[in-house]
């Protein structure tokens, strides 16, 4: 059982459009670049950006200055429908690296991706650039059928994706995306159909009676990487009925699962190796629209 600690909850400093909360309820994924952490936060659509020392609230960042999250639902068609955040890089346009953000593939015709540069302190620098990730997820769907990209990880060679399931039964899936060949798409701003390497479909089982699908995923230095999953049904959003934590090999194969105890729905991830063991930081969202909050643990696996 994984014993999870409060660190603190994800309140911003102003809320980004008039009557809306001061704090961040709908998260996906979680980067940890020096003292900052990042999330990607829904309507409006922006990161949010935490540091590791205190608990004073966070900033967000808008991505793109034509995003109206107050527009018309029938105008929102041409939004980005971002849920995944990791770290790439470095490259020669980012030399301390960059947040990249993919949309999940649900929405038709909302593929457009996006990448922020880094500075060397880990705080952003400059404007969010697009990705126009179509082609790859047109690929990627007549392989997997319904697309929903839920999280991704850099390591060693390879930009790893995992796949949460939708429609019936659901297909989870892993798909390896050759790091170097997206480096350099990312630099063309674009994602095709010749950066995989490989994809496979992937069971992860039940909680609660529940079938786990990925939410989040985090590298470790030696190519393994950690991965959350929620129970729910398939194509829906994850539930508090049961999530976990787990750690793949550097080939797929899983190492770890293991659980919190109680209902928590785990929506973000991110690992680090700290005096010989697995150290985790979590993000665990909540319901009723209050403030997703920041957990810590410690996973019983070899680091």
């Amino acid at each position: 059982m994984i014993h999870l600690t409060a660190r603190r909850t994800l309140d911003l400093e102003a809320p980004f459009v008039s009557g809306r909360p001061s704090h961040v309820a709908s998260a996906n994924s979680l980067v940890r670049v020096g003292s900052w952490l990042y999330t990607v936060a829904e309507e409006p659509l922006h990161v949010a950006a935490f540091s590791l020392d205190g608990d004073e609230p966070g900033h967000g960042v808008v991505l793109f200055a034509n995003h109206q999250p107050d527009e018309p639902v029938s105008l929102k068609s041409s939004t980005p429908n971002l849920e995944v955040l990791c770290r790439v890089g470095p490259s020669s346009g980012a030399p301390h690296g960059a947040l990249l953000l993919l949309p999940s593939g649900r929405a038709e015709g909302r593929n457009r991706g996006a990448l922020m540069a880094l500075g060397a302190d880990g705080t952003l620098a400059g404007e969010a650039r697009p990705v126009d990730c179509t082609a790859l997820y047109t690929q990627l769907s007549r392989e997997l059928g319904p697309l929903h990209i839920a999280g991704a990880a850099q390591a060693g060679g390879l930009l790893r994706l995992l796949q949460r399931g939708t429609g019936e039964p659901g297909t989870d899936a892993l798909v390896d995306l050759d790091a170097e060949r997206v480096l350099r798409g990312l630099e063309a701003g674009a994602l095709g159909p010749d950066v995989v390497r490989m994809t496979r479909r992937w069971e992860l089982g039940q909680a609660g009676g529940m079938r786990l699908a990925f939410t989040a995923a985090s590298p470790l230095p030696d190519g393994r990487m950690v991965f959350t999953a929620t129970a729910g049904s398939p194509g829906a959003a994850p539930s508090a009925s049961g999530s976990v934590v787990g750690v793949l090999a550097p080939d797929g194969s899983p190492v770890f699962l293991d659980a919190p105890a109680g209902p928590v729905t785990l929506v973000g991830v991110d690992a680090r190796v700290e005096q010989g063991r697995v150290q985790v930081l979590l993000i665990s969202a909540a319901e009723n629209g209050a403030p997703a909050s920041l957990q810590a643990a410690t996973l019983d696996v070899p680091a």
